[in-house]
């Protein structure tokens, strides 16, 4: 009986052990792992002031800051799981381990990070910037670690995958810093080609959208002889961000104009030669 007696004696003293030491370890990594978030988030807060006042590219700061979270956020898994117990080396080999099964899982996701880090490496265009891929027309809004957004002219937000832009055409329309846009209109045969270049001219000269600096000069020329009209083009160069102002406004003062002076829309015209 008193075997029995201290066989559960020991085996209670033990258990009591064993589950005061595995409590004491689960309070420490518990306390490590809220004053690590806790001093991951004021390193996070004061690396991004950091790049603030030097003046970082704004289009890389988004994937330095998750790059820089994400190493800080494993440093200290890897603390708390000394801490339990769990030796470094293992539990290292199985993050590892872990990783490789999660890249193979998401194959996909790991081509947008890899076509995220060529645009930021490549710079093919920057946060800011108008460009135009995937039949997205906008301004870039950000650039992160797996897609770029995108902001168009209609207030949408196009969120593309990086290796859908990567894969694609990449058309930067702010790499210069402005743009010609070319805006077709047609006058009727026999109708004074010279007056209307002339009117058309004027509009463009007294818009003050239309940049006027050398270089830049708007022009109006004659694009094409059509079946039914004559077709004009009006080429004034505007900077990016008055695109829009001036395609729309600018076209409309045009037919405004030209409609005042009395050159009507060209029509379809057939020639009929009665037969004798």
């Amino acid at each position: 009986m008193e075997t029995v007696t201290e066989a559960l004696s020991n085996f209670y003293n033990t258990l009591a052990s064993g589950i005061g030491d595995w409590g004491l370890k689960f309070l420490g990594a518990l306390l490590t792992l809220i004053i690590g978030l806790w001093i991951i988030r004021i390193i996070m807060k004061g690396i991004s002031k950091i790049f603030e006042t030097k003046h970082i590219d704004v289009t890389l700061r988004p994937f330095l800051l998750t790059l820089i979270g994400f190493v800080l956020k494993v440093l200290l898994i890897i603390s708390i799981a000394g801490i339990v117990g769990v030796p470094t080396a293992t539990f290292a080999a199985l993050v590892a381990g872990i990783g490789i099964a999660i890249g193979a899982a998401f194959n996909g996701s790991l081509g947008h990070l890899a076509s995220g880090i060529m645009l930021l490496i490549f710079k093919p265009f920057k946060v800011g910037d108008l460009i135009k891929t995937n039949n997205a027309f906008g301004f870039v809004k950000e650039i992160s670690v797996f897609v770029t957004v995108i902001e168009t002219f209609q207030n949408e937000t196009e969120i593309i995958p990086n290796s859908a832009i990567t894969s694609g055409k990449i058309t930067n329309l702010s790499t210069i810093g402005n743009l010609r846009i070319d805006m077709p209109f047609a006058i009727r045969y026999g109708s004074d080609i010279a007056k209307a270049k002339e009117l058309v001219m004027e509009v463009l000269l007294n818009d003050t959208n239309v940049l006027k600096e050398k270089g830049k000069e708007a022009r109006v020329v004659v694009n094409n002889l059509g079946v039914n009209s004559i077709e004009l083009l009006a080429m004034p160069y505007v900077k990016c961000e008055l695109y829009w102002d001036v395609y729309w406004d600018t076209r409309q003062k045009i037919v405004e104009t030209l409609g005042v002076e009395g050159y009507e829309a060209p029509l379809p015209q057939r020639v009929v030669t009665m037969a004798k």
